[in-house]
């Protein structure tokens, strides 16, 4: 399916794929625009605004014209540009990869080089993204508060053996594990109020996860900053959270991570998350289907 917007700036042809899904009823929906090299800042947040996904992604020639899997990729949500988003980069990943073959792809983006594989995997197409260097930082306790009472939630409904933490692998991130599949399933938050906070810290979104097994997740991820109240499925913050937990010595250097995320609003998705030996970058993979 694509769609064809008229903006100021020109016409475009937005393709339109869901990302961490092998059906178009799951994962987390993108629009893709191949050639945005006639669009400025406002017409993309225009057609991002249009499109109502949680980002879209824009995509011009790279560095090196000559080559052709080579761009820069821009991530627009309905409100604002963001760095860096995971969904969008895999879905757009597949788009490419469906035209150009398999293999590997360099994507420039606000965050930094974000290489991708992409590569059949059981009859579909898999892209494997390679995040910029991650980092794990100290939450403040007050603001872990104020974002509890945003959410509704209670101190000790939290996980302690996965605490607060603040991790970025291109965006920002903070990460609240909650002790139960029941409290995670159970979310009502304050739109408005968690706005405001994720704003003052420079989030992305706060990303809910709670612990099934050593290596198997479940995720939610409120995105207000976006104009969307939660995400279906979230690459980049499944490649911070890689960072966390390896942070945190809770897996192994060679660790791969699954991560079940939009089951609770109807889009399920899985992200599989590989850490490696003395490597610091984290690999974040899924498929990507077109709408």
């Amino acid at each position: 399916m694509s769609k064809a917007l008229t903006t100021p700036a020109a016409t475009t042809d937005v393709l339109h794929y869901t990302a961490f899904t092998t059906s178009p009823a799951g994962g987390n929906p993108a629009g893709i625009i191949l050639d945005a090299s006639g669009l400025d800042d406002a017409a993309a947040i225009a057609i991002a605004a249009d499109l109502g996904y949680s980002e879209s992604a824009f995509l011009t020639p790279g560095p090196d014209p000559e080559d052709s899997r080579s761009f820069a990729l821009r991530f627009f949500s309905p409100k604002a540009e963001v760095d860096f988003c995971g969904h969008a980069t895999v879905a757009t990943a597949v788009a490419l990869g469906e035209r150009l073959g398999s293999g590997l792809f360099h994507f420039h983006t606000p965050a930094g080089p974000v290489p991708v594989t992409v590569q059949e995997d059981d009859g579909a197409l898999k892209a494997t993204l390679t995040s910029v260097p991650p980092r794990v930082d100290e939450a403040d306790p007050a603001d872990v508060t104020e974002a509890l009472a945003a959410l509704g939630w209670a101190a000790d409904e939290l996980d302690a053996a996965l605490p607060p933490k603040i991790a970025y692998a291109g965006v920002r991130h903070l990460v609240l594990a909650a002790a139960t599949r029941e409290r995670l399933a159970d979310l009502d938050y304050d739109f408005d109020h968690l706005l405001a906070l994720m704003r003052r810290l420079g989030l992305t979104t706060v990303q809910l996860v709670c612990r099934e097994s050593a290596t198997v997740f479940h995720a939610r991820d409120p995105f207000p900053v976006g104009g969307v109240v939660e995400d279906a499925a979230t690459g980049a913050a499944a490649a911070a959270f890689g960072a966390y937990v390896r942070d945190l010595g809770l897996v192994a250097p060679d660790a791969k991570l699954t991560i079940h995320q939009g089951h609770d609003m109807g889009r399920p998705s899985l992200l599989e998350v590989t850490l490696r030996p003395g490597e610091e970058h984290i690999r974040v993979s899924g498929t990507a289907v077109r709408i």
